[in-house]
């Protein structure tokens, strides 16, 4: 407990004292964000506000985490350094879209095609190695990742093929890491809806490490995953950066996460869900993603369709009632009320798992 502590500590006053630095790293050399010509007209005053903040948001989360583990002195596990690299490596290619934008000086950074390819070899990457490392001993041996689908535990009958097990998991990482970037339109949104995801994955991991399967018994009552405890450490770093992080990109927002930061925290979010066994259960936990993704589908898909009509004035969702008249503030208020039933939601579906042995 002390190490996941420290870990939310460290990553929250590194956010919170980080971020007004990089501000100002990023105003003086005028690396701000560009908005879309077609978006609201609102958002026009945001043009040249500080963007690339998830850098910031990755770095207090990285810190976090290893730094939790020297004070403590507890072990790191192949578990949380295989999170901090996916962390990294989608971060990495989100901020290769957002460097395409600044120094091109244009809202459109990579070609969704080459963000598509490094996605999904970030996500191959990272599935093929949580498919590694059976654990030296303690919980009948777990690995990482597993082959089956999970929603508060594996689902017997629902046993994966390696290689559809692995692509299983790049669909994961690859769609809420866009469904994350789509709902990162409004200052504070997706920054506070991070905030409730990860908290959530932080309680998962802490009951998992408390009800542990021992002695090669695995039943519904006890959980079959790999370092459960360094997972809730790995979680709380991400929740408290993105909570320091909402202070300075909360409305009116003086930074903005980028790419940078969006698809690292939804890849995080799918890492996350996949080891600790509740892959389908992160549909819940991040149902407010999962609305503004059905939104663009629905917009696209409609649009094409039907000669040209369009079933909301604008998608993402959130856009589509900013121009029907809400506030800015008001929208994100809402959805952040969404975003906490939901999450409350899926921890009462996750404990009802364990009570009623599903």
């Amino acid at each position: 407990m002390i190490t996941i502590l420290t870990a939310g500590v460290v990553a929250l006053v590194a956010t919170l004292i980080g971020t007004k630095y990089f501000i100002v790293f990023l105003v003086h050399r005028g690396y701000g964000q560009f908005i879309r010509d077609d978006g609201p007209t609102t958002h026009r005053t945001k043009r040249g506000t500080a963007t690339m903040g998830g850098a910031v948001l990755i770095a207090a989360a990285v810190v976090g985490y290893f730094l939790a583990h020297l004070i403590s002195g507890s072990r790191i596990t192949i578990s949380g350094v295989l999170l901090m690299a996916l962390l990294t490596a989608a971060g990495f290619i989100g901020f290769l879209d957002d460097w395409t934008k600044i120094s091109e000086q244009r809202s459109l950074g990579l070609t969704p095609r080459a963000k598509l390819v490094g996605q999904i070899s970030v996500g191959v990457a990272f599935a093929v190695a949580s498919l590694l490392f059976p654990s030296p001993g303690g919980n009948v041996g777990a690995r990482p990742a597993s082959v089956y689908i999970s929603l508060t535990h594996n689902i017997d009958w629902l046993r994966l093929p390696v290689v559809l097990a692995i692509i299983w998991m790049v669909v994961l990482i690859t769609g809420f890491s866009n469904a994350v970037n789509l709902t990162d339109g409004l200052d504070g949104l997706a920054t506070g809806a991070s905030t409730m995801v990860f908290a959530a994955f932080t309680l998962i991991g802490i009951f998992e490490s408390n009800q542990l399967c021992h002695g090669g018994a695995v039943s519904a009552r006890c959980y079959d995953v790999r370092d459960p405890n360094d997972l809730a450490v790995v979680s709380v770093a991400l929740a408290a950066a993105c909570f320091g992080f909402l202070w300075w990109n909360a409305k009116p927002a003086k930074i903005f996460m980028g790419d940078t930061g969006s698809l690292a925290l939804g890849a995080a979010m799918a890492g996350l869900a996949i080891y600790t066994r509740t892959e389908l259960l992160l549909i819940l936990l991040g149902m407010l993603f999962v609305i503004e993704t059905l939104s663009v589908m629905i917009q696209v898909t409609y649009f094409r369709y039907s000669g040209g009509k369009r079933v909301f004035k604008m998608a993402p969702l959130h856009h589509h009632f900013e121009l029907v008249g809400w506030d800015e503030a008001t929208v994100v208020v809402r959805f952040w009320i969404i975003c906490g039933v939901t999450v409350a939601a899926g921890l009462g579906l996750f404990y009802g798992g364990w009570v009623w042995g599903w």
